[in-house]
């Protein structure tokens, strides 16, 4: 299922990979349903290929993902922000203790809160379904 969410650089939310083009993909945006053309300079990142630094072995951002679900218990994150991050450093560190605090920016965990809270809002929300099988 991540494959097909991808995360556009300088475009907001996620995106649902539509439908392929030559030169170009045709995305659906998560936050409001439009459908817009991705061309091959646009930065796409798939979220299966993503992963978290980690003190060993990077972890998939699909793990990461489970982790939170299995916490929230299929919930959103709910988190009282404060202004030095600190609530959302100490969240990661609950579901993934052992992050590089040094590579993993504040801005990178607000990321994959947001990007969780709007997959699990959209209904999106399977993380362990086999990418492989989708094909």
């Amino acid at each position: 299922m991540l494959k097909k969410i991808l995360s556009i650089s300088g475009k907001p939310g996620l995106f649902k990979l539509v439908s392929q083009a030559k030169g170009m993909l045709i995305v659906e945006s998560l936050l409001n349903g439009k459908r817009m053309p991705a061309y091959a300079h646009d930065k796409v990142t798939s979220l299966a290929d993503i992963s978290i630094y980690t003190e060993g072995e990077d972890v998939p951002l699909r793990e990461v993902f489970e982790s939170i679900k299995h916490k929230e218990q299929g919930k959103t994150v709910q988190i009282q922000s404060s202004s030095d991050g600190a609530a959302y450093k100490e969240y990661l560190n609950t579901v993934l203790p052992d992050y590089d605090k040094e590579r993993v920016y504040l801005s990178d965990i607000k990321r994959i809160i947001n990007w969780y809270n709007l997959l699990v809002e959209k209904g999106l929300d399977d993380f362990k379904q086999d990418d492989e099988n989708e094909e």
